[in-house]
């Protein structure tokens, strides 16, 4: 069985195009077969963007296991002077994050990559944003964790949106213990958005 979080070219592509609305700002994506939450931004994305957007993040910020776009490029056009890296392991959700930044008008600030978790990120950010992919289970999603200390700058910081059901709890006291610290932004719909500052 194949998952979002894999690159399979079998599935045979369906493109379609998605809206949601965040603040004052309505976006359209483009998604298709094989993503993860392919038919609409998922409520987890949803919490995450409105607790991020009123920081007003800025500088190099990269968005790990990006799918489609929805973290990235929306902190993309809401923070017109960051630059953001998407990368994902899954090449179809590459495709389309390169495509729907250029469709925004984001390509000159936009760089888009296949990476398996960190090994094509080169560089140091001062932020890194992900929605975890929890179903790889804790091996990748701990590594997301350890790996984004090690590329953030001094001061910089890691957030994440997680399901208290699917241990957001027990993946927040694991961040603290390699961060020294772990702050929750926000909690909504059973999710949580937390922080962790290097």
């Amino acid at each position: 069985m194949s998952h979002y979080f894999d690159f399979d070219d079998s599935i045979a592509s369906k493109r379609r195009t998605i809206k949601f609305q965040i603040y004052d700002q309505e976006i359209t994506l483009v998604t298709d077969n094989g993503v993860f939450s392919k038919n609409r931004v998922d409520e987890g994305s949803l919490a995450f963007l409105q607790a991020i957007i009123p920081l007003h993040l800025t500088g190099k910020i990269l968005d790990l296991g990006c799918g489609y776009g929805p973290l990235g490029l929306t902190i993309a056009l809401t923070s017109p002077t960051a630059e953001l890296t998407l990368a994902d392991i899954n090449q179809r959700a590459v495709e389309l994050a390169s495509f729907n930044a250029q469709n925004l008008n984001l390509s000159k600030r936009v760089t888009c990559l296949q990476s398996d978790i960190y090994s094509k990120i080169e560089g140091q950010f001062d932020s890194i944003i992900c929605n975890p992919p929890v179903r790889a289970g804790k091996r990748v999603t701990y590594a997301i964790y350890e790996g984004a200390h090690k590329l953030l700058i001094d001061g910089g910081s890691l957030y994440i949106v997680l399901r208290k059901a699917q241990g957001a709890e027990s993946a927040s006291k694991y961040i603290e213990t390699v961060f020294g610290n772990v702050s929750v932004l926000l909690k909504k719909k059973g999710y949580w958005v937390i922080q962790a500052k290097k």
